[in-house]
């Protein structure tokens, strides 16, 4: 089970589409019910899942309005008695506006109308890692995160003034380190992990992506749409599974 925002969508479309190449012909069912959607290979028995959950911690409607709550995961109900659980999350934290989904943040009883989103971050992650250590049995299941996607808005960061997003980018950077380094979330993730018990394996796909900013939708989709933050299939989440299946038979 894939859980996270749309950047574990595109990983778990990717591995969809690598597993049937693999049996290409194989019989499949696909469902999907609100926020959760299971691809089965049906002569197999296997599925890999989706749940959509873009702060992995709970975001509740309540009387004051949206609550992004950074100390409780009630979510969690749909992980357990899951053989693999892949988890995401960082795309949604630094939503404002009119794409922001919730009004206050609360933790320890306490609201807040905003809060340094770096921070809420790191307060989430660790009401997750709390989660593993308490209701993880490695014996039964294996944990991974996704790492931190990045996204090219800006030339200037990959050492291009002129180019204002991804837009026209055809080649990838030749370079081994990404120009406008790593983004802060991943040292975050990386501090967080390093405190958890129970074994996390991180997928560190940041680097390799920062380098493909000719990687994204802009590049090649719909005249006007502006998407550098996802990723074509076939692309760069392909790339993930690879380590993802790598890491697996380690």
């Amino acid at each position: 089970m894939f859980v996270g925002d749309s950047l574990s969508r595109n990983q778990w479309q990717s591995l969809i589409c690598m597993l049937y190449t693999a049996v290409p012909g194989t019989k499949y069912t696909e469902t999907s019910t609100p926020g959760l959607s299971t691809f089965t290979f049906t002569e197999f028995g296997v599925k890999v899942m989706l749940d959509h959950t873009v702060y992995l911690v709970d975001v509740v409607k309540e009387a004051k309005g949206r609550i992004l709550k950074l100390d409780s995961i009630e979510g969690c109900k749909l992980w357990k008695g899951i053989d693999m659980l892949i988890f995401n999350t960082w795309h949604w934290w630094n939503r404002r506006g009119a794409s922001q989904p919730w009004d206050y943040i609360e933790i320890g009883g306490k609201l807040y109308k905003d809060m340094d989103r770096v921070l809420a971050f790191e307060k989430a992650l660790n009401t997750w890692g709390r989660w593993v250590d308490n209701n993880i049995d490695p014996a039964k299941t294996k944990v991974f995160f996704q790492g931190i996607s990045p996204s090219h808005y800006n030339g200037s960061s990959w050492n291009e003034p002129s180019a204002k997003s991804c837009i026209g980018q055809k080649q990838p950077l030749l370079e081994s380190t990404y120009p406008g380094g790593l983004p802060p979330a991943l040292t975050v993730l990386k501090k967080v992990l390093s405190t958890i018990k129970k074994p996390v394996k991180l997928l560190d796909i940041t680097n390799l992506s920062l380098l493909r900013k000719d990687g994204h939708p802009s590049s090649y989709g719909l005249p006007g749409t502006l998407d550098c933050s996802h990723w074509c299939l076939a692309g760069v989440p392909d790339t993930w599974n690879q380590i993802f299946y790598h890491t697996l038979i380690l």
